[in-house]
């Protein structure tokens, strides 16, 4: 049969929803799980490390992964890289007298633990036991595993099994204790990596807390500096409008600054809390009587702190939102301001190009005339000349004569020259004008 060619990312788009499968797990087993909190660029560290524990237990990784899973003998290895984090699962089959004395972690080298690169944001010690379909006594569960204290806890796979913690953490490692009724090897797989998963989104989620909280001073802050503008803008004039522009762009350049180094933070405690509430949903608890479920300690515990970030993150926006609306509101005010301004000096422009003109013309007649009685003068000398000479010429008469003439051509001189003048002057704009916007042509060959 003969088909189109495949896309290019089929084989991979198809092979996405099989990545990272859960673990068979078959009771009594012991499990120690590690989140740890890396930068991204610390992968291939990671990876590195990975590789070197499994050289020293006689494997070879592939090349290149995001996951990867062996069977080292003492233990099982699971590991797994997320956007934020790495997981680690240790496991280790077989019954045990006191699973949570003897915990997975410690068939692990030392050496190598102390290598993990990054900073640990989950490390649970977790046990896997078969009960009978007799309700255990859950008094002596917490005593015996948890120290006494109060135990959150449901049935879990539709009451399959049976989920307790108590969320505390003891020389650094959280419990967890599941006990298997009826379900399958890949079932409490499944149920086992979304009880840690929970865990995991649940802190993740609640890293976004702190900076909620650091940034409510500052939110009041830049709230009341925000209502003294504005208060302010109303009864302001021109003098003091380019001082509260001043002061609106700095607070707007703030929030920008702030909104932008905690929006990734604020949104993936939104997706993180969206994760740990499907993964509960998934457990598909029934209740213990007497036990906080899952769910209801989550509701109670991790829901207000989520709104609180809501609350602090729709403020930061909220706020850049009414700091843009005064920014634009006071900066069309100025601009106003400045159009009347500059319509001001223009007006005053004109009126001192119509005096210059009129004293222009005051000038080129007093020119005129100047001319008028410098040339007639030259005309009576040059009469006397000839009188002398003995040519009959009245002196006076020939002066009088000659003013009109010598007054009609000064003017006419003076108006040519100021024509060549201006249109040598408008030349000399228009061919700058030219030249400042048109390409330079050079001959060929110049650089």
């Amino acid at each position: 049969m003969h088909l189109p060619p495949d896309h290019p990312l089929r084989i991979e788009l198809n092979d996405e929803a099989h990545a990272r499968p859960s673990e068979a797990l078959q009771a009594p087993l012991r499990l120690t799980f590690l989140a740890i909190y890396s930068d991204p660029t610390q992968r291939n560290r990671e990876w590195q490390h990975v590789c070197t524990l499994a050289r020293r237990f006689g494997h070879e990784p592939p090349p290149r992964a995001s996951h990867y899973s062996a069977d080292f003998g003492p233990f099982r290895l699971k590991w797994e890289r997320h956007s934020e984090f790495t997981r680690y699962k240790f496991i280790v089959g077989g019954p045990c007298d006191d699973p949570f004395a003897s915990p997975a972690v410690q068939t692990v080298p030392a050496d190598w633990l102390a290598g993990l690169p990054g900073e640990v944001m989950v490390a649970t010690h977790a046990a896997l036991l078969m009960v009978g379909a007799e309700a255990p006594d859950y008094e002596a569960l917490a005593t015996r595993h948890f120290g006494g204290n109060v135990l959150v806890g449901a049935g879990i796979a539709a009451g399959a099994g049976l989920a307790l913690t108590d969320f505390r953490i003891r020389d650094g490692f959280s419990r967890l204790l599941v006990l298997d009724r009826s379900m399958t090897a890949r079932q409490t797989g499944r149920m086992m990596q979304r009880l840690l998963e929970i865990d995991t989104y649940r802190l993740m989620a609640l890293l976004a807390l702190p900076i909620a909280h650091g940034l409510t001073p500052w939110l009041n802050d830049a709230e009341r500096e925000l209502a003294q503008i504005t208060a302010a803008l109303v009864e302001s004039n021109e003098a003091a409008e380019p001082v509260l522009l001043e002061r609106l762009t700095r607070l707007e350049a703030e929030i920008e600054s702030r909104e932008s180094a905690h929006h990734f933070r604020f949104s993936a405690a939104e997706a993180y809390h969206e994760l740990v509430e499907r993964r509960i949903e998934e457990l598909r608890e029934v209740r213990i009587q007497g036990l906080q479920t899952f769910r209801e300690f989550t509701e109670r515990r991790l829901a207000p702190a989520m709104s609180t970030c809501a609350s602090v993150s729709a403020r930061v926006e909220s706020l850049s939102q009414r700091v843009a609306r005064a920014t634009q509101l006071l900066s069309t005010r100025v601009a106003v301001s400045r159009e009347r301004q500059n319509q001001q000096v223009l007006e005053s422009m004109n009126r001192r190009a119509e005096a210059q003109l009129r004293l222009q013309q005051t000038v080129e007649g007093l020119s005129a005339a100047a001319i008028t009685y410098y040339v007639v003068g030259l005309v009576g000398y040059a009469a006397k000349g000839f009188k002398a000479l003995g040519w009959p010429v009245n002196v006076d008469l020939a002066m009088a004569l000659s003013i009109p003439l010598v007054a009609l051509a000064a003017v006419l001189g003076v108006r040519h020259v100021r024509k060549v003048v201006t249109r040598t002057a408008s030349s000399g704009r228009a061919r700058g004008t030219l030249d400042a916007t048109s390409p330079q042509v050079r001959p060929p060959g110049m650089p």
